[in-house]
């Protein structure tokens, strides 16, 4: 998969969307793995695993992949990008951290409005700054708006989920690590976007994700394994490990989107497919407890709404004599 030429907002709009859609299914897996190995932490690893051992083989099988990690370490010592940028993949081992540590106290809703809300507001500040490789975008008032709306719009959507969280002050830390690790998430997406340009593929990009992402992931599991001791045996069943794959699929493409599309309007993209993937799974495939309610039907429709305005020019005012 070698770096296309931009792809215009017709194109890479709908296929954010399509990637998003499947976000909330490799959420399904992940935690049902985490609740048959009745350890999260070890389900985001093999999760990243098999991830891994997916993008090895790629990277050892085609031609494209193979020339893009011979441009590792040229890429590196000429300076194309800063070397932090290949620890990327610690930033998505920290939100599956925090999924992990903080999801029984915040609820899935609540942990994905306030990620959202860290994620998007990163997002103008990442554009606007022109750290990703689509360079530097505006915070137009049109952008503002369509942040604001997305972020109100996915409140509305999850609010039927929403629980009682219990004492605020308690709960401040809670709040504060998916916020931070949405945050980040901008910023992953802007570096990966960058190597993937100097690479010549998003897959290298992605390959040095799942290693990063790994060791940490590998580092904190193993320190758990001595605190508390091994979970349950891994399964038989083949599906439990298809999350790791899905998320190639999401890293890859979301380095190639963010040269097109920017890193706000990538993540909002995603977003808009995760709450419309996340409906589709509670229809055709609803988990104990599903609720779906108008709201969140509403909610769904007016985030693809945002996600539309976001990309509109702000009017300018008309100039001259009339």
């Amino acid at each position: 998969m070698a770096i296309p030429p931009s792809l215009s907002p017709v194109i890479g709009l709908p296929l954010a969307i399509a990637v998003g859609i499947a976000i909330p299914l490799q959420g399904r897996i992940n935690g049902a793995l985490g609740t048959r190995l009745d350890d999260s932490l070890a389900a985001a690893l093999v999760s990243f695993g098999t991830g891994l051992v997916l993008m090895i083989v790629i990277s050892l099988t085609l031609p494209t992949a193979r020339a893009g990690a011979r441009q590792v370490i040229p890429a590196v010592r000429e300076g194309r990008f800063p070397p932090y940028y290949l620890g990327a993949g610690a930033i998505g081992a920290l939100f599956v951290f925090s999924q992990s540590l903080t999801i029984a106290v915040l609820g899935v809703a609540l942990f994905t409005v306030v990620a959202v809300m860290g994620q998007s507001l990163s997002g103008l500040l990442v554009d606007r700054a022109g750290i990703g490789p689509a360079g530097r975008r505006s915070a137009t008032p049109m952008r503002v708006i369509g942040v604001v709306l997305t972020v109100v719009s996915v409140m509305w959507a999850l609010s039927p989920r929403f629980g009682v969280v219990g004492d605020p002050a308690s709960s401040l830390l809670p709040v504060l690590l998916p916020v931070a690790a949405g945050i980040l998430l901008s910023f992953q997406q802007a570096m990966n976007g960058t190597a993937a340009v100097h690479y010549g593929t998003p897959l290298t990009a992605t390959l040095l994700n799942f290693v990063a992402g790994s060791t940490v992931l590998l580092a904190a599991w193993l320190v758990k394994l001595l605190v508390t001791g091994p979970g349950n045996p891994l399964p038989t069943e083949w599906w439990y490990y298809l999350g790791g794959p899905l998320g190639c699929v999401f890293i890859a493409l979301g380095a190639l989107l963010v040269r097109s599309l920017g890193v706000l309007l990538t993540g909002l993209s995603m977003t808009g497919g995760q709450l419309v993937g996340s409906l589709v799974l509670d229809l055709v495939f609803p988990a104990p407890g599903t609720i779906i309610a108008v709201a969140t039907v509403a909610g769904t429709v007016l985030t693809l709404i945002a996600i539309v305005l976001t990309t509109l020019p702000w009017p300018r005012r008309a100039t001259g004599i009339a």
